[in-house]
């Protein structure tokens, strides 16, 4: 089955509660939320869906972030799946073909939302960033990714009461991606062993890098 999961996963992306709007604005919301973040745990609903309005799949899992740069998504459902992000190398695990794609961080993450929980001084550098107002639920924040090689073209944060609410994520073929987190934990204890990952024997590895295996 097709899955758009892959980071974006990001996101870092990112995250939670509902509550009434707020008069501070998304970006100031973000600026304090990210203050002093060290790790992260929370669970998460996503949806993706296309052009026409068909929903292509739904899942929920649970995330974990540690800074710096490391982050651990879990897919949960008839189609398992796992994002590993170790510092160096991003591990994309699909349980039900055994197989695992294998990336480089710095390239993966270029444009990413997930770079937003943990370094917000770069966001004018990567994003085009425009307050847009605000909902019942939330006040949101537009970015558009200034890099041509990014996987989303357009995002859309909604920021309540110091936290991410919820994060959509559009690319340019219309299909839209919205991740909504519940139950975050704050600077959580996490351990190292959450962030990394090792290829189960018999796994297919797609996208190796060179000295891989000496690093392990």
């Amino acid at each position: 089955m097709s899955r758009s999961r892959t980071l974006l996963p990001v996101f870092l992306v990112l995250c939670l509660l509902p509550l009434a709007a707020s008069a501070q604005t998304a970006r100031e919301q973000l600026e304090r939320f990210s203050e002093g973040l060290e790790t992260l745990h929370a669970g998460f609903s996503q949806v993706v869906v296309s052009g026409d309005g068909t929903v292509q799949d739904r899942s929920e899992g649970e995330v974990w972030l540690s800074r710096p740069g490391r982050f651990r998504w879990e897919y949960g459902g008839d189609f398992p799946e796992l994002v590993v992000a170790d510092g160096k190398r991003i591990w994309v695990y699909d349980e039900v073909l055994e197989q695992v794609t294998v990336k480089d961080q710095s390239e993966a993450e270029t444009g990413s939302p997930l770079s937003l929980l943990t370094d917000t001084g770069r966001l004018d550098e990567q994003f085009e960033v425009r307050e847009v107002g605000e909902t019942d639920e939330a006040a949101l924040l537009e970015l558009r990714a200034k890099s041509l090689e990014t996987q989303f073209e357009r995002f859309l944060l909604g920021m309540a009461d110091d936290a991410p609410l919820v994060m959509i994520m559009e690319d340019a073929f219309g299909l839209r991606t919205e991740i909504r987190f519940s139950g975050i934990e704050r600077n959580p204890p996490l351990g190292a062993a959450l962030f990394e990952f090792v290829p189960p024997e018999g796994t297919d590895i797609i996208g190796a890098l060179p000295g891989w295996d000496e690093q392990r």
